[in-house]
């Protein structure tokens, strides 16, 4: 069933969402993945570096290559490969020399050639710190503007609490399904996948996009975690980019996210596939940009067969229209 988009767009504020707040106790359900809508040049391949295998920006990005970006001995600031925004992703290089990258006060991964990823979350702040550490106490201090964003209301025709019937059932379900998701979110990998130009996972129609305020059958719930793509169920969907299997609910249907799909890129960034009718991968494989990982579904909280497409950098939900080629 389509989603009916508002006109009224919204922009967000720091610590303001339109439904927190709220005393329901299905808010818990809207602090996980999100759930959705509905209606019918490159990386070398990840490594493994623990015991058990798991570890762009806007569009018109520059890939990471040499030639795209100041050679060492011209890089007297930062360098960054778009303009920031919320929901987005980018692709940014440390002034030469430098040891390490504070973002916000936290210490980000740098490559061996100072390449660094940031995301900023759907709620970013105006502005974010970027600060460079040199090995004899000196320091460059950067800010960078992030602008904001501009959400729609989506109104969809789904059960609140998804595949359970009850608020109780919802409840005893949804605490281990949270804990799996958490699990899979705190792997790490070593990939290269974060450096790809990442393609779409399957042609169709954008039927929910990211960021929308979601009303469910009448009931606010959060704003909308993925871009939701209308796909006739069954239809195969493949690895927007390189990565390593963190989550694969094959043999469970999570009450919001049904069969759901976890795959780490490297550097903190990871995309989720929820509502999949089948998946044809497991955890800890190693996948490849453009190979088929499952088929569309409609399972968990749906109204029609789609994928939903969730991106995370951290803890920075970003939107993966951002992160493909736009058309």
């Amino acid at each position: 069933m389509p989603v009916r988009k508002s006109r009224r767009g919204r922009r967000s504020e720091k610590g303001k969402d339109p439904v927190r707040g709220r005393g329901s106790v299905l808010m818990i359900a809207f602090a996980a993945l999100a759930t959705c809508t509905a209606t019918p040049p490159q990386a070398s391949a990840p490594v493994r570096d623990t015991p058990v295998p798991v570890e762009r920006p806007v569009p018109a990005r520059a890939p990471v290559r040499s030639a795209s970006v100041p050679a060492d001995s011209t890089r007297p600031d930062f360098w960054f490969s778009a303009p920031a925004v919320q929901g987005g992703l980018v692709t940014a290089r440390a002034p030469g020399g430098a040891r390490a990258v504070l973002f916000n006060g936290t210490e980000l991964p740098l490559t061996p050639e100072g390449f660094f990823l940031i995301g900023f979350d759907r709620d970013a702040e105006n502005s974010a710190s970027l600060v460079a550490l040199f090995s004899d106490g000196q320091r460059k201090d950067h800010y960078l503007p992030v602008a904001p964003g501009n959400w729609k209301i989506e109104h969809v025709a789904a059960n609140p609490t998804g595949g359970a019937k009850t608020t109780e059932e919802f409840q005893a379900r949804r605490g281990p399904e949270l804990a799996r998701i958490n699990a899979a979110r705190a792997i790490r990998v070593a990939s290269d996948g974060w450096r790809q130009n990442f393609i779409r996972p399957v042609a169709g129609r954008i039927s929910g996009l990211f960021g929308a305020q979601r009303i469910y059958n009448g009931t606010p719930g959060s704003y909308h975690s993925g871009m939701d793509i209308a796909a006739p169920a069954g239809t195969p969907f493949v690895a927007p980019a390189d990565g390593v299997v963190t989550l694969a609910a094959a043999d469970d249907v999570f009450t919001l996210e049904g069969h759901l799909l976890m795959i780490d890129h490297g550097m903190g960034l990871n995309s989720a596939f929820l509502h999949c009718s089948a998946l044809l991968v497991r955890e800890g494989d190693v996948v490849k940009q453009g190979q088929i990982i499952g088929t569309v579904g409609a399972t968990g909280r749906a109204s029609g067969p789609h994928l939903h497409w969730g991106m995370k950098w951290n803890s920075a939900r970003i939107d993966p229209r951002l992160v493909i080629p736009a058309g």
